[in-house]
Formats: structure tokens, C-alpha cells, sequence
């Protein structure tokens, strides 16, 4: 024991006399706290550790502050970072005026429903998204940026960024994010319904706050973008298609081109850089990366809105045509979608049977419309078209010419075109269950074909 209580003692030196260890101390007696070591206002805390102190609390928080909010150009709120922005409604974003979007999104308001599993979407409608510390979600990831945006009465848009400054001050920010949610009628975002609302969600979990989001009427104009502005070739091995990621939306619809802006995968980098040093220069082009993300994402939400709205004659082209289509039939307007892939056809710039993917789908889908309408006639002509396309896809090829056998057999009594359109489908290779399906097809039709004859000859 002495050997180690000589330790203990080598230990613990009396202040200001380095090297002598003091025999013994007097009861009750109270040894000075080391020299605090300097702070670091801007480190991350490590996991289990409370945050780095608040910069407000340092003594040169007034100077700062003032810092941070000349930056940034926003202030604080009830322990929160706020940025406002105001689009005049004369502004433009692309090719549009900033009020033009907004009254083509109040005119089809009603139609957001489309988009929302038919739960009732009322305006306002706010555009949110996020900027987090990293991309793969779970428990460690942070919104340190939540980006809000609405058009006013008048036209203007306005966006509200949230930024997180301090760990220690997320329940505060999501706190201030519940307010806006809650005084919205629909959410509208871009893969928000994967990532964005998920992850807040999470976030409000971890605070016991209750998920304010999740009442909400809720558009991911992705989903819709991929159906309307996404093209695929139809049954190819290597499908070409165009991205459908926001920024080439923006570019190809919108008309907007940045300059200068931050790559994504960047975005957390600068972000941590902005933690460890203070220097909040690096996320002035993060807040105007996502203040332009909200601009884009509402102007599509009006194009796609006014679009569903106004019809095939407001399309662009076929593929937006094709795409009003798809909607209308996942909504049971089959009247109105089955108008819509015949404009879809017609509007094809495609000779008829050449190989034209949006032509392929159209036909497809029409047919398919046309059984469900109970109208076989004219499902069997779309099918026939689509046989008719050099290059047309085998699986699609194998279902036409069976749903033509199946036609020709049971509603026609073609017995012979059954039993051409039967044999035709096995001149491709087929998987063993689907040969099994036909040679029954035709051992069945020889039968009937037989007995036809036999009646014949009697």
C-alpha cells in the first residue's frame, strides 16, 4: 500500500511548487483548480460528450454574432439561425416569372390529390428539403439544414432556411420547423418521401417531439417526374435514359443553368468545416444551393400540377402525354387516360411500325385500358400495332400474341388465328413454365379444331 500512496503523492503537487510532494494536507482543505485550458467554439463534441460551449456565451460574443449574421444574412430566433428570402413575383426563375408559377399552381391546387394517394391537398403548399450531414440516413445522420419555401398572396416566394449552428440546438430547430409544418395544408418535395421526411421524422423521435409531418397530404414530385420527364428504352438490355435527377429537371424544364454551385457530395464537408473552425464562408453557397433547389422544385410543381390539369393539349411532347396517362389511370380516370395514350400515339413524330419506345408504352398501356373497359376489339388492335414495331421487346411480343390467342380463341372463335398467334409466341426462347402454358394452348385448340371438324364432316 505505501508504494502505492507514494505514487498517489508524486501525483498530486502542491500549486507553484513543482517536484515536492507535500507530506500531508490539513483536513477540509480544498486544492486549486488547474488553469482551464483555452476554448474552442467551434469543435464537434464527441459521442457521449456535451457540445462545445455556445459562442454566445464567450466573452466576445458580441463580436461574434454579428459575424456569423453578416455571413449568412439572418438572425437569430429563440435559439434557432434563421435566413429568410423573398422572390418578388416579377423576379424570374428560367424562363418563368416567379408570379406566373404561382398562379398556375393556385388554379390546379385540386388536382395535388393526384399526386397524394387521393388524400385532399390544400394549399399552402410547402416545398421542403434538406441538407444533412451525410446521405446514407440512420440514427448518426443531421438535418443541419432545413429549407421551407411558399408562395405569399401576392405571388412572391418565400423561402425560410433553418440552420443548425450547434448540436446542442437541434430540439430547438426542429421545434421552429414544427411551426411552419404545422401551419401548411401539403408538403411538396423532391424524393421526400424516401429520404427527407424519414429522416426528420427520426430526428423528432430522438426529441420526443411529435412528427407534425405525419398528417400531412405529402407530393414527391420525383415519383411524377420519373412517369412525365424520364424516358426508357423499353425492354433493352442496357436501358438509355435521361437523368431525372432536380438539377437536369432544372435545366431541361425550368431553363436554369448555376454557376458556381456547391457539388452535393461537398455539402457535409463544408459543413464540418463551418463546426470546427466557425468560419461560416463555406455555407453561403450551401444555403443558396438549397434556396435554389426550393425555387426549381416549386416551378415544377406548377408545371406538373397545371399540366394534369389543362390535359394532353398542354403537353410538351408525347412523353408528358404518356405520363398524364399513367396518372389518370392510377386515379380511375379511365376515360381520361385512355384519351391520353391515344394522343400519346398520335403525337409520336415515329412512322407506324418503326421502333419507338414512348409508342411501345403507349400501345401497351391502352390495350391493357381497353380490357379493363371490357372493349376487346380494340385492345386486340393495340396489340396487333404493337407485333407490327420492328424491335419490339420479346416479353412484350410473347404477352401481345398471347393475349391475341386467347382473344381470337374465346371471344372471336378464330381457332386457326389462335393457333397462329400460339405457335408464334414460341419462336423465341421462353422460360419451360410458359412453353408448358402454350403447348397446353395448343393442345387444347387441336382438340377444338378437331371436333370442328368432325361436326363438319357429319
Amino acid at each position: 500500500m505505501s508504494g502505492l500512496a507514494d505514487r498517489i503523492r508524486a501525483i498530486v503537487r502542491t500549486p507553484g511548487t513543482p517536484g515536492v510532494v507535500p507530506e500531508a494536507l490539513p483536513a477540509r482543505t480544498t486544492l486549486p483548480a488547474p488553469p482551464a485550458l483555452p476554448d474552442l467554439p467551434g469543435l464537434p463534441a464527441p459521442p457521449g460528450l456535451p457540445d462545445p460551449p455556445d459562442p454566445r456565451d464567450l466573452p466576445d460574443h458580441a463580436r461574434a454574432l454579428p459575424i456569423l449574421e453578416r455571413t449568412l444574412g439572418g438572425a437569430w430566433n429563440a435559439g434557432c439561425f434563421i435566413v429568410n428570402r423573398r422572390m418578388e413575383p416579377l423576379a424570374r426563375h428560367g424562363g418563368e416569372r416567379i408570379g406566373h408559377a404561382a398562379e398556375r399552381l393556385d388554379l390546379a391546387s385540386d388536382d395535388a390529390a393526384l399526386f397524394t394517394n387521393g388524400a385532399a391537398a390544400r394549399p399552402p403548399f410547402l416545398f421542403f428539403d434538406l441538407e444533412t450531414t451525410g446521405l446514407s440516413g440512420g440514427a448518426g445522420t443531421l438535418a443541419f439544414l432545413v429549407g421551407c419555401g411558399w408562395f405569399e398572396t401576392d405571388g412572391a416566394f418565400v423561402t425560410r432556411q433553418f440552420l443548425l449552428t450547434r448540436f446542442v440546438d437541434e430540439r430547438p430547430l426542429l421545434e421552429a420547423v414544427a411551426g411552419e409544418l404545422r401551419r401548411a395544408g401539403a408538403l411538396v418535395s423532391f424524393n421526400g418521401k424516401s429520404f427527407d421526411a424519414p429522416l426528420l421524422e427520426t430526428r423528432f423521435l430522438f426529441h420526443r417531439l411529435q412528427w407534425a409531418g405525419g398528417a400531412l397530404p405529402h407530393v414527391d414530385v420525383l415519383h411524377a417526374a420519373r412517369r412525365f420527364w424520364k424516358s426508357r428504352d423499353v425492354g433493352r438490355v442496357a436501358p438509355q435514359s435521361e437523368p431525372c435527377s432536380l438539377q437536369a429537371l432544372e435545366r431541361q424544364l425550368v431553363g436554369v443553368r448555376r454557376t458556381g454551385d456547391v457539388p452535393g457530395f461537398e455539402i457535409p464537408s463544408r459543413y464540418f468545416q463551418f463546426v470546427r473552425s466557425g468560419d461560416a464562408g463555406p455555407l453561403r453557397a450551401i444555403l443558396e444551393h438549397n434556396r435554389l433547389d426550393l425555387l426549381t422544385l416549386a416551378s415544377l410543381t406548377a408545371r406538373l400540377l397545371h399540366l394534369t390539369r389543362s390535359g394532353p393539349s398542354a403537353a410538351r411532347d408525347a412523353r408528358e402525354v404518356l405520363g398524364l396517362g399513367h396518372v389518370y389511370a392510377r386515379a380511375g380516370f379511365e376515360e381520361r387516360a385512355r384519351a391520353a395514350y391515344r394522343h400519346a400515339i398520335e403525337r409520336c413524330r415515329s412512322p407506324r411500325g418503326a421502333y419507338d419506345p414512348i409508342r411501345i408504352q403507349a400501345l401497351w398501356m391502352l390495350a391493357l385500358a381497353w380490357r379493363r373497359a371490357r372493349c376487346y376489339d380494340e385492345a386486340a388492335s393495340c396489340w396487333s400495332e404493337l407485333l407490327e414495331i420492328r424491335g419490339c421487346p420479346q416479353q412484350l411480343e410473347r404477352d401481345a400474341t398471347a393475349a391475341l390467342a386467347i382473344h381470337h380463341e374465346h371471344r372471336r372463335r378464330d381457332l386457326g388465328a389462335a393457333k397462329s398467334f400460339a405457335l408464334r409466341s414460341l419462336e423465341s426462347g421462353v422460360r419451360p413454365a410458359w412453353r408448358d402454358a402454350v403447348q397446353h394452348r395448343l393442345a387444347r385448340l387441336e382438340r377444338k379444331m378437331a371436333s370442328e371438324s368432325l361436326k363438319f364432316e357429319v
